[in-house]
């Protein structure tokens, strides 16, 4: 079997097996989304999921964020962990993007990875996720069941972006990305996979193999 052909059976299984797959990080616009996965950061999307709301509500605008107090936000988004740092770029995009930007989240990788605290995992999912285009999301799950299942052989994850891009159809690739994360948090876990439960054993190559 092929990569390509091994990531193709890979699509139709997670397809078969999640056929609903979507972020799990709430938001109802580019930019919360953006803020969501820039607080998503060595936290759990659940955590972030419980602190957007009282965010979400204090700060409507991207001016309000550009005019928001640095400590108040500190203190919204603490319990997501890292938080100076997080709301020091959290203002800081949304000064960039109403400067540089006119206002509007941008549409591109190469745009996004100038914003404060954006880079390439946020801006797959950015590209993906709010304007449906090609993207590869290669967060720790991508990393771990990509190399498992044989359809990388790397561990520096820009160079897995653009390896998979490759061989995972434009049109997949932020779904797949979605039900990698899925399959890796019930099944293929870092240091117990169930490997005699798991739907993808017809195109894994590493089967029982749990680093």
């Amino acid at each position: 079997m092929t990569k390509k052909e091994r990531a193709l059976k890979a699509i139709e299984i997670l397809k078969e097996k999640y056929p609903d797959a979507v972020c799990s990080l709430t938001a109802s616009n580019p930019f919360e989304l953006l803020v969501a996965v820039r607080l998503s950061a060595q936290c759990t999307d659940a955590r972030v999921n419980l602190v957007t709301p009282a965010l979400f509500e204090r700060y409507k605008t991207l001016d309000d964020y550009c005019n928001a107090d640095i400590s108040e936000v500190e203190s919204l988004i603490k319990s997501c962990g890292f938080y100076k740092n997080k709301a020091e770029s959290i203002i800081g995009m949304a000064k960039m993007i109403r400067d540089s930007f006119e206002g509007r989240v941008p549409d591109t990788i190469e745009d996004l990875i100038t914003l404060p605290g954006v880079g390439r995992k946020t801006a797959n999912l950015i590209v993906g996720d709010v304007y449906g285009k090609e993207s590869i999301v290669v967060d720790t799950h991508m990393i771990r069941i990509s190399n498992r299942i044989g359809l990388v052989s790397e561990k520096d994850p820009k160079k897995i972006e653009f390896a998979l891009k490759k061989i995972i159809p434009p049109e997949e690739g932020s779904d797949f990305c979605h039900r990698i994360v899925l399959f890796g948090r019930d099944i293929c876990s870092a240091r117990k996979p169930l490997c005699a439960d798991c739907p993808m054993s017809a195109c894994c190559k590493k089967v029982g193999v749990s680093k």
